[in-house]
Order: structure tokens, then sequence, then C-alpha cells
């Protein structure tokens, strides 16, 4: 009963019913006996379909790539049947010999994978090095077979990429007689070459300064876990008093630093934003209900001080809230994880000692699971052999939370509000010259949650506001500076009732996702801006009769729009799938 009064969760049960999936199933491998739900028998088509592959995808804008030729690694195509509980996918990797050119404008990385059946959503990992370069969720297979792949450029990991590496992938996949997909998976690197530029000369020393500041760092640092193990190499969070963490030391003569943060949620998480109050729960006597509220923040601490925070995106998993809203249209950032920088330049002052250091990582309000590493790039003055730095000035101020409740049974609506900013300001002296850097974060959090219908309807609705400032500058003129407004949008209706006349249950769904943002970044005298705007709508209902799904309907139309100085990109999605029994989905 407890399970069924929270709506979202209750729906999600029964909508997963459709792909003979129990709860907490989307992106999960960490599964107790305790979380298993009953399983229906499903009348959905044969798993010798013989119909063609649906191509899945993520909607995004292109890479930017030169006309030049790639060259290109290619990993040997492996194949993940039963392997969770097992170790990663481990393969030696070697920069490709065959590349004539020693300099790439980019490099991209491809992965994949095709599966048929019938499995989960799996989320998944790609390390070179202990580096973390992809996160990803695969797609959720049909009868008739998917297909999808996922590019990402991955430049900034140029000197990794050009050392020999080992590269690990870990997908943990669960393969027994009801679920039966297997997924098949390549992956590529491509070297771009650089367009020879005959107009090219060597710039100033303020110029040189601007452009090293800015390009790839020149040593990357991991901060996952170490082979070997059964597992990702991610570190596992399962509660906010559990802190992850692991000692570094980095170069003496590094004069720029930027934490790379990678964030997933799970299980009791994976919808955190709709976590009921615990106040509510306790009200209620309910039970296996996901609680600690909807706010979660990741908060990044040096040798244990708060240096950086995290307000992570609602990525929706391929498997989440209705599986027919992601067919073949995924859910805004599933496919590539975003990840998140931390600029820990100010900080060098303190850590070019030449002693260990402890990076560490919670999360606020965590329930289980949140699967987080880290990369620290590092830029080394290749003309000096140690680097004189100075924290000037750290503002760390408590995170502001408030929550707002009122309830009346099961019926209810509570308001969280949440604020929290971060100021850094130091220097470095290197051969570029004395580099002072001020970085500043600044985030607003409102979540507003509704309880009907005796706790049968919720609606959320959820905005984040994320902004960050970087500026590096010589005592006489900036050398680069970046500004980024990020706005999360996430709205979540969820409602079930009786139709008595027909003897069915019917559940309905509305989701809205929005990840939008506006950046500005010059190097040196050349600046460029960019706005993202990228929404998406969902929304569908599915009728079920004594635990089987009767008909199912779903609609999903995202529109992206990309507007940069280098260029601009638009596109318009509609997709609609409709279920009566077999599971078709239609392309609109």
């Amino acid at each position: 009963m407890a399970s069924s009064l929270y709506p979202l969760l209750h729906a999600l049960f029964l909508l997963l019913l459709l792909l003979r999936q129990p709860l907490f199933s989307t992106a999960n491998f960490h599964r107790t006996s305790s979380r298993l739900r009953p399983q229906a028998v499903l009348q959905d088509a044969a798993l010798n379909d013989s119909r063609p592959p649906t191509r899945f995808f993520e909607v995004t804008k292109p890479i930017k790539l030169p006309n030049t030729k790639p060259c290109s690694y290619h990993i040997p195509q492996h194949d993940f049947g039963f392997t969770y509980g097992k170790p990663p996918f481990l393969v030696d990797y070697t920069p490709p010999s065959n590349c004539p050119s020693k300099k790439f404008s980019n490099i991209v990385l491809e992965f994949s994978a095709t599966c048929k059946g019938r499995q989960f959503d799996r989320i998944f990992g790609v390390w070179l090095g202990g580096v973390e370069l992809l996160r990803s969720c695969t797609a959720e297979p049909s009868a008739s077979g998917i297909i999808w792949s996922v590019e990402k450029d991955i430049t900034r990991y140029y000197s990794l990429l050009r050392k020999n590496q080992t590269l690990a992938v870990f997908l943990g996949n669960l393969v027994d007689s009801t679920y039966t997909g297997v997924y098949h998976v390549n992956i590529s690197i491509h070297f771009y070459p650089a367009e020879e530029n005959l107009n090219s000369e060597p710039g100033s020393s303020w110029e040189n300064s601007a452009s090293s500041y800015h390009s790839p760092a020149d040593l990357i640092l991991p901060f996952s876990r170490n082979l070997p193990l059964n597992d990702g190499l991610w570190f596992e969070i399962d509660s906010s008093s559990k802190i992850a963490s692991k000692e570094f030391n980095v170069p003496q003569n590094a004069y720029r630093a930027l934490l790379e943060v990678y964030v997933s949620f799970h299980e009791n998480d994976e919808f955190w934003y709709s976590n009921l109050p615990n106040e509510y729960i306790e009200a209620n006597n309910l039970t296996n209900t996901p609680g600690n509220g909807p706010f979660r923040e990741v908060v990044v601490t040096l040798d244990g001080e708060v240096v950086g925070a995290i307000w992570p995106f609602t990525v929706v998993y391929t498997g989440g809230i209705n599986p027919l809203f992601w067919r073949p249209i995924s859910g805004i950032g599933s496919f590539d994880l975003p990840s998140y920088n931390i600029e820990i330049t100010p900080f060098l002052g303190r850590i070019l000692d030449g002693k260990d250091h402890v990076l560490g990582f919670t999360v606020t309000n965590a329930l289980n699971v949140w699967y987080v590493d880290a990369n620290l790039h590092l830029w080394l003055d290749s003309k000096s052999t140690k680097v004189e730095g100075e924290l000037l000035k750290h503002i760390s101020l408590p995170l502001a939370l408030s929550v707002l409740p009122k309830m009346k049974g099961l019926n209810g609506t509570f308001f969280t509000n949440a604020r929290r900013s971060i100021s850094s300001s130091g220097w470095v002296k290197s051969s570029l010259g004395n580099i002072t850097t001020n970085w500043t974060q600044s985030f607003d959090y409102s979540n507003s949650m509704v309880l009907e219908s005796n706790g049968n309807s919720q609606t959320v609705n959820q905005i984040i506001h994320f902004n960050d400032i970087v500026l590096a500058k010589l005592p006489s003129s900036p050398i680069y500076s970046t500004k980024s407004h990020k706005k999360f949008t996430s709205y979540l209706y969820s409602n079930s009732f009786d139709d008595r006349g027909k003897g069915t249950s019917v559940y309905q769904e509305k989701v809205t996702l929005g990840f939008n943002e506006k950046k500005s970044e010059a190097v040196g005298l050349e600046l460029s801006k960019s706005s993202l705007q990228n929404v998406q709508e969902a929304k569908g209902n599915m009728s079920v009769k004594k635990k089987l799904v009767v008909s199912a309907f779903a609609g999903t139309q995202q529109v992206y729009k990309y507007d940069g100085s280098d260029f601009c990109y638009l596109r318009n999605w509609e997709t609609h799938a409709l279920d009566k029994g077999s599971l078709t989905s239609i392309l609109a």
C-alpha cells in the first residue's frame, strides 16, 4: 500500500510492466530482492521479430570538424551479456601509428551498439588510464532490435590520448530467460589532423599566454577507483554521510587546474527531484518510499574545505517514467551525461608544495546510489620546474535551504528553496607571467510539489539557475574569461484513477525537461558567444486490466536551438509511440 501511495513511483511501476521490468529498473544494476516487484505476463511480440532494427538517438548539435581525413583507433567489438559483478572490459590502448600529422584539431570518441530482445537500460562508463571519457545510458531494446551511437568531442583529453594506456569499459548487464538483450558494442577514437594555416605567425607573449591558458591540459589526473575491481571505476555514494575521497599531488610547475566531475543518480535517488519530504512519509506511515525531499547537491572539498558544488541536471534514463517517451528520441543528456567543471586554479598556492592532498565528494541528502568520479586537468609550465602561487580569497557561504510544508492526510503542497554561492581568487607566477584567477559560482533552486487525490496525483515543478564566472588576467590585461548561465527545468505530472466502466486502471504522465545555457568566452582578443535552448515535452497514458497492459500511448516533442559565433543549429522533432500489446513504435 505504501508504494502505491507514492504516485510517480506507483505509475512508474505499472508503466514498466509494459517492458516486464521491476521498479527502480532504470539505469541500475545494483538491485536487491526487496526491490523486485511482481512481474506481469505481457502480450508482446515474439522475440524472433524479423522487422529491421530501429535507430535511437539523442538530439544534439553536430561536432564542428576540420576538412581533414581522420585516422582512427578501433577497439575490438565486445558483447556485454551477463556482466554484472564482473570486471570491466579492458584493452591495451595505443595511439594510432598511421597518423602523418602530430597535431590534431579534434579527437572524437564514437560509441555504437546494437541490442535485440528484452533488457533494462544500463548505465555505463568508458575510462582511459582511469580518466572517465564518457558516461552514458543504454537504450532499451525491442523484439525487432535497436541501434544507436554516441559521438563525443574528447579533444580536451589530448595529452592523455597521446600515451599508451589501459582502456576500461564497464556495462553491468543481467541476462536470463526473461531479459535476453545482449549489448553488442563498438568503440572508435577518431583523430582529425589540424588544417594547415599558411598565414600563421608566432604571436606575442601575451597572445601565447592566452592560448596556453585555453589549450587542452598537459596532464590529467584521475579521481576514480583503481583497477582491478568488479564494477565501474566510479565511487559509490549511498548516503549523505558517505565521503568519497582520494589523495593526490600535483607537479610543482602547474599554473592552472580544472576539475571535471561526472555524476549520475540511481535506485532510490533516480528521481530525487520528486522524492517526498520525510515528515510527509512519517505522518502517513509510508514504507519503501524514497524520501529526504527533492533537493540534492554534489559538494567538492579540498583538504576538507568546500571549494565547489554541482547542482545536477535531471537526466531521465531511457526506461524512466514512461519507456515509450524515449522511443526513438532519448532523454536530454541520457546518451552523453553532462560533466561539470570546478576551477581549482585559485587553490594552486596551497597544493604546489609537493605534498599529498585530498579531494572529497559528498552528496547532500543522498540516498542510494550516486556514482561520482572526476578528472583533474593540469596545465604545466614547460620553462619552469616550480611555480609560485597564493590563495588570496575564498568565500564559501553555507547552503541556505528552506522547506515550507502543508499537509492534510495524503494530500499536501511542499515548497523547497535553496541558494549557495562560492568564490575564490588566487595568483600563480610562471614563465607566462603573474596570472590572477577569479572564480565564482552561484546557485538558485526552487521546487514545488503538489499531492492530490489522496496521493494518487503528483505534480513537481523544479527550476535550477546555475552561474559560474572565470577571469584570468595579467597585471596589465585579461588573458582568458568565461561566463556561463545554465537553467535546468523539470516538470513532472503523474495521475492514476480507475475507469470502472471498463474495469481498467488508467495512468497519465506528463514531463517537461529543459537544458538552457548562455555562454561567453574570451581568449585574448577573441570573443565567442553561444546560447542553447533544449526543451523536451512528453505526455502519455496507459490502461491496465488484470495486470496486463491493454493500451498505451506516448508522444514526445523536442526543440533544440543552438546559436553560436561558429555556427547555428535547429532541430524540431516529434515522435509518437503506440502500444496495443505488441510494443510497436511509430515515428511521426
